[in-house]
């Protein structure tokens, strides 16, 4: 029995972006880039009160995984894919603003969209920020120069416990501190800090200034591309002793370094010019395996598509798609194909 390799690559036509707002795919230009940098105060305005209106503080609310109702991975061959995260968010009437959490760490932010499903009317995106000022030890410290921290100083061999008030004068290249009226290069305690700044957060997000007009929960779905999501095909055909039956197995190998976990998705996989109409030979130590015969066989996982130039692999049941996960799906199982030698 001799197994052979093979590896058919899928390549994709044009690397250009990809979307798709109806239910098949179809490849569109990029977004046009939204407006990114430092969020500025926002005041919402009390509805009814005529030009003396009172100014109230907006309302920032925060969505997660918590409220999410489906997401849809599409992926192209060529490292991207598109996601549409559907979330149930209920946003008050007027202004204010929405982190939109756990998004993918290798978003293109210049490819949001963002719709309400169900009241398209009734809200307004007026702003979008990204934000990916991620939190570590060194900018926490950072955001603290000039300001009072405490240092918790213990002595184990003493049994004793010091909390001490120090000015951080420098974090560039090693700490500084002001305590009393000296001076110290570094200082082994623990140092604790009042808060987290504003500014800083846990992983990258997604912040908006909205307007809404309805009373109702949002159905809110919002589409992007992120980079480091792939997939390939690869194949394994059996021979018996005689070289007349041939054994295939082909599986869909997806690659996830994309910064996000999709739990439960509906996974799409997405080809250009794939070569199924034209027969394929693998060389055997004998002869060559005509495998256009053998990929004629169905698969019982996906449902094969063409569009337009590309070609649609639509897994026909939901899957979750780690962080940093390599998963395989199986895509063609065939047995007994005729198989004859062809000597050149």
């Amino acid at each position: 029995m001799r197994i052979i390799m093979v590896l058919f690559f899928l390549i994709l036509i044009s690397p250009v972006y990809v979307f798709a707002q109806e239910s098949e795919v179809a490849p569109i230009v990029e977004a046009s880039p939204a407006p990114i940098g430092e969020e500025a105060p926002i005041e919402a305005v009390s509805p009814g009160k005529g030009e003396n209106q009172l100014k109230e503080k907006s309302t920032v609310l925060k969505s997660t995984l918590d409220d999410q109702v489906s997401v849809e991975v599409t992926v192209y061959n060529s490292n991207i894919a598109l996601v549409k995260d559907t979330r149930a968010i209920a946003l008050p009437v007027g202004r204010g603003e929405l982190r939109f959490m756990d998004v993918a760490a290798q978003i293109m932010p210049v490819t949001v969209l963002v719709k309400s499903l169900n009241h398209p009317d009734d809200i307004a995106i007026l702003e979008q920020n990204y934000e990916y000022d991620l939190m570590s030890p060194q900018k926490l410290m950072d955001k603290y120069v000039g300001k009072k921290i405490k240092i918790i100083d213990v002595n184990l061999y003493q049994d004793k416990r010091e909390t001490l008030e120090a000015t951080l004068l420098s974090n560039n290249n090693g700490e500084i501190y002001k305590i009393g009226d000296e001076i110290y290069l570094g200082h082994s305690g623990y140092k604790v800090l009042p808060e987290i700044p504003k500014s800083l957060i846990a992983q990258p997000t997604l912040t908006w200034l909205w307007g809404n007009s309805i009373d109702d929960t949002h159905q809110l779905e919002v589409s992007y591309l992120t980079n480091n999501l792939s997939w390939k095909a690869d194949y394994v055909v059996s021979l018996n002793d005689t070289d007349t039956k041939a054994d295939l197995s082909g599986w869909v190998t997806v690659d996830n370094t994309s910064g996000a976990t999709y739990k439960e998705a509906k996974l799409k996989l997405v080809a250009g010019e794939v070569n199924r109409v034209q027969p394929e030979y693998v060389m055997g130590k004998r002869g060559m395996v005509d495998t256009y015969a053998m990929a004629s066989e169905a698969a019982p996982q996906f449902q094969e598509k063409s569009f337009f130039e590309y070609h649609i692999y639509d897994l026909q049941r939901k899957t979750t798609l780690k962080d940093n996960q390599t998963k395989q799906i199986n895509l063609i199982e065939a047995k007994g194909i005729a198989a004859k030698n062809k000597l050149s």
